[in-house]
């Protein structure tokens, strides 16, 4: 099966890394740094998410964005900024771009179980009546999903010559985003303009990102040499990519990797297609500050200093979705 997914994208098995065995560990954070510093993605095998939970999840949201625009419509929230419940057609427009990604797409986020206060920062979840078995699917797959990435995020400390831990604390009840994404059909491709694509070209915002098996081809990432390859996640594996703030963190050692979802063929243009990313934030007061081990007389300091929670801002009112 792993002649569907890029030759250049490397396959690695969590399972190395929790192993216990110091070597297989070793080699797991070697391999995963190699792949973060070339082609930007690697795809990950046993991790915490099951085929099955994955296939309800893809289930229940195809129904729902199935169902009538009105009734999606009661679910949509512009004063939430598009963090939680759902996003409709022309809200999102790539940063640098003019023209909005033909897409729609639904918001779940975090839950915070405990006292942390925290919790205020954060909006409640939307759940649409009509689809009550929506909430626990979700809410299972983003527990998951953050558990593996907890999991990436220390081996990328480790990579980075911190203590493996070192994320632990700011990804705690973070900002993390499970999206559900419907690129819609477009039944006259004429209709649209010219510049219109699925998602245009963008690095994510969050410190990585998790993508479980979408339902057609179309992702392509953009290599270190400037050539767009196709990328196809199998249905057991999840592909893992750096986001923007773990390149800030890093002063690029980490590089943030461009990618976007290119239309598909004209006679293709009158199909669904289902994605869903996990986007892996930190809470809101983590330093962004550039790593000092990063920095060097051969890399000087990129970014000025930031706050998560301020380049968060920062970037919603860019991509459209918040006013300044």
């Amino acid at each position: 099966m792993n002649e569907t997914l890029h030759k250049e994208i490397p396959s690695l098995d969590l399972a190395d890394f929790t192993s216990g065995d110091p070597a297989r560990k070793a080699k797991f954070v070697e391999d995963l740094g190699n792949a973060f510093n070339t082609i930007g993605f690697v795809a990950i095998r046993n991790h915490y998410l099951t085929n099955e939970l994955s296939d309800k999840l893809y289930g229940v949201f195809q129904r729902f964005f199935f169902s009538p625009e009105e009734q999606k419509k009661k679910y949509e929230y512009p004063e939430l900024h598009g963090q939680r419940g759902y996003i409709g057609r022309n809200k999102e427009t790539a940063k640098g771009f003019r023209t909005p990604d033909l897409k729609e797409f639904y918001h779940v986020g975090q839950k915070v179980t405990d006292n942390d206060p925290i919790r205020n920062e954060y909006p409640d979840n939307v759940w649409p009546a009509e689809f009550p078995e929506m909430k626990e699917a979700a809410t299972e797959a983003y527990r998951r999903l953050e558990r593996t990435g907890v999991e990436i995020l220390r081996a990328i400390a480790l990579y980075l010559g911190l203590e493996e831990n070192y994320f632990d604390g700011k990804v705690k009840n973070g900002n993390s985003i499970l999206r559900a994404l419907h690129y819609f059909p477009i039944e006259n491709p004429d209709t649209v303009p010219p510049d219109a694509v699925r998602a245009a070209a963008h690095g994510d915002i969050n410190l990585i990102t998790l993508l479980m098996g979408a339902s057609a081809e179309g992702l392509q990432v953009l290599r270190r040499d400037g050539k767009w390859i196709d990328i196809t996640a199998l249905p057991e594996q999840l592909v893992v990519n750096v986001g923007d703030m773990l390149d800030r963190l890093t002063n690029n050692k980490l590089k943030s990797t461009i990618h976007r979802v290119i239309n598909p063929p004209r006679e293709k243009m009158t199909s669904s297609r289902f994605s869903m990313p996990f986007f892996m934030h930190p809470r809101s007061e983590m330093d962004l500050t550039c790593l000092r081990s990063c920095i060097d007389a051969g890399h000087p300091k990129s970014y000025s200093d930031m706050t998560a929670g301020e380049f968060l801002n920062e970037r919603l009112i860019e991509l459209g979705l918040k006013k300044n």
